[in-house]
């Protein structure tokens, strides 16, 4: 056994012993210990390998598998800018606490600073993007029984596998582990899988520790109690801290305003277009809450940022991690999420219980205005409702960034019926179909995914499989308005800027996604009615395949502003 192989396979076999159950590798050079390493390892059954041509959608498939098992997950590169091309999945990782393992192969560190091929100072790349990182270097030579390296490999994986699950701080989230390797990089013919006794487990034969789950470490004080509270949720790393959001407000009666994001129950449990209720200022201002809580990171809606920043209303929140959002630097108060479940008697007054039934009922009058509209088709808003209507109960529904998930939550009532996962730590559109493909490879449930086409087509990449990879189940429902349609709805949108918009907002492509698609080998239809679109939907994904939706990007901005109106109207009358 090399050096080399001996540090990977002790890496790899951590790893799998620390609980990690895939693995994506992008094939490289430097790379190439582990890659032996991890087919060994996925042919005995131990770990599940997945191989991509492409480091930027590898990282992403590795996204998508963390978030959709809830295990941590390694992604493997090579030296060089390919753990560059790892960046936006790790900080995406980073904002909404996935636990992602980035191991990066390394030149030796004689070679740093030297002018030598595919090196750079790679350790400290991601910066404060990643929770815990190590730097370890090549070794010379196999280590014999007693030498000290051999436990340090293995505390690193241990310390890396702790620190991405959050074991020590509760603050999931990704870490780096560079691992240089010297030649020879590919094992001595003959090698198996198998470890030399005295790198099999720690001296004397003491098995190592697998790391389990993250327990709770803090208890946080409970919230008061305060009549006239209104909930409000973002997105949530954790789901059962959405239930329990639910669980807190519906105790005592507290009106509870989703975004479309999470379990089925969170959004059931909620008003009806309640962010659609927060754009109808004269119906607010007269229905103000005295609190807000906060319990995730709110990120789509300009309207309740506006909320939070009124005069005189007290803004709490709620934090799943050591950080905190409140962009608007507005929160009297921060508590753990252990608040959510602490009961206590709960004392409300007449006017309260009031207040709370005018939310209530004001949702279910726009939710009905809303269902009795002329609903034309050609517009993203359409397709949003239609595709709500028709996921089947139960299934998973993964969805981009930009005007998809906007025309969700502006348009939808309880959004659809199944658990809905996003990027929303940064919200790129980056890594979306790799993140979808990753989330499909982990579930059972039928999966889909609604993007727009610019999220498509930056990552195109993540359509491309090996013949010996795992294929997954899922349907693509790409809306194709050539371009940029969420700035349409922006202020670089309004009428006045129409120059200068076409070319740096609008940036249409014109691209044949049909053809795209017969180049990749994935199956395309195009959805030119409601019906045709409600019918793809329905049907259970078998492998994956797109279904393209063409809209009028014009009709974004127009659409949205009369969903607004018809809000402000119905509430008015």
């Amino acid at each position: 056994m090399t050096p080399s192989s001996a540090l990977a396979t002790v890496l790899v076999d951590e790893l799998v012993r620390g609980g990690v159950r895939d693995v994506v590798l992008a094939p490289g050079s430097r790379s190439a210990p582990l890659a032996y390493a991890l087919l060994d390892a996925d042919r005995a059954g131990r770990t599940r390998l997945h191989v991509r041509v492409d480091e930027r959608s590898a990282g992403f498939l590795a996204l998508g598998l963390a978030k959709g098992s809830g295990r941590p997950v390694a992604v493997v590169t090579t030296s060089g800018t390919a753990v560059a091309n790892l960046h936006p999945a790790v900080l995406e990782a980073h904002h909404a606490g996935v636990p992602l393992v980035v191991v990066s192969a390394d030149r030796p560190h004689e070679l740093r600073g030297t002018g030598a091929n595919q090196t750079t100072r790679q350790p400290g790349l991601f910066g404060p993007a990643v929770r815990w990182s190590a730097d370890l270097p090549a070794p010379d030579a196999v280590p014999t029984a007693g030498d000290g390296r051999m436990p340090s490999w293995r505390t690193a994986v241990c310390r890396a596998l702790a620190a991405a699950s959050g074991l020590l701080d509760g603050s999931a989230g990704p870490v780096h582990l560079d691992v240089a390797f010297r030649d020879p990089l590919a094992p001595e013919v003959g090698d198996g899988a198998d470890l030399p006794e005295h790198l099999a487990g720690r001296p004397g034969g003491t098995p190592w520790t697998e790391v389990g789950p993250a327990a709770p470490t803090v208890a946080a004080a409970r919230l008061e109690d305060v009549g006239r509270t209104l909930v409000v949720v973002g997105s949530v790393d954790d789901p059962q801290v959405a239930r329990d959001a639910v669980a807190w407000a519906r105790a005592r009666a507290h009106p509870l305003v989703a975004e479309p994001f999470g379990p089925a129950d969170l959004r059931e449990a909620a008003v009806a277009h309640g962010p659609l209720l927060l754009t109808a200022t004269d119906w607010l201002d007269a229905h103000l809450p005295e609190r807000v809580v906060v319990v995730g990171r709110v990120t789509l809606s300009r309207a309740v940022g506006a909320l939070l920043r009124r005069p005189g209303l007290r803004v709490e929140v709620v934090s799943e991690g050591g950080e905190w959002p409140d962009p608007s630097h507005v929160a009297a108060a921060v508590h753990g999420a252990g608040a959510l479940r602490v009961t206590a008697e709960v004392t409300r007054t007449d006017e309260d219980d009031a207040w709370a039934g005018a939310w209530w009922t004001a949702g279910q009058e726009v939710a009905d205005a809303v269902a009795a509209r002329a609903r034309p088709w050609g517009t993203g808003l359409a397709v949003a409702e239609v595709l709500a209507a028709s996921v089947p109960h139960g299934a998973v529904l993964v969805v981009g960034s930009s005007n998809p998930v906007r025309d969700l939550d502006l348009g939808v009532a309880h959004s659809c019926a199944g658990e809905v996962v996003a990027n929303r730590g940064l919200a790129g559109i980056d890594g979306m179909v790799s993140t979808a493909v990753g989330v499909a490879l982990t579930r059972t449930e039928p999966v889909l995914a609604l993007l727009g086409d610019l999220t498509f087509l930056h990552d195109a990449n993540g359509l491309l499989a090996g013949p010996d990879e795992q294929r997954p189940d899922l349907t693509l429902v790409v809306v194709n308005d050539d371009g940029g349609g969420i700035f349409t709805t922006l202020e670089h949108g309004a009428p006045e800027r129409a120059a200068s918009f076409e070319r740096v907002f609008g940036t249409p492509t014109g691209t044949d996604l049909a053809a795209l698609c017969r180049a990749h080998g994935v199956g395309h239809t195009r959805a030119d009615t409601a019906d045709a679109l409600a019918a793809e939907v329905r049907r259970r994904p078998e492998g994956l395949r797109v279904v393209e939706v063409r809209v009028d990007r014009s009709t974004h901005r127009q659409a949205h502003a009369d969903l607004r109106d018809l809000a402000a109207r119905t509430l008015d009358s």
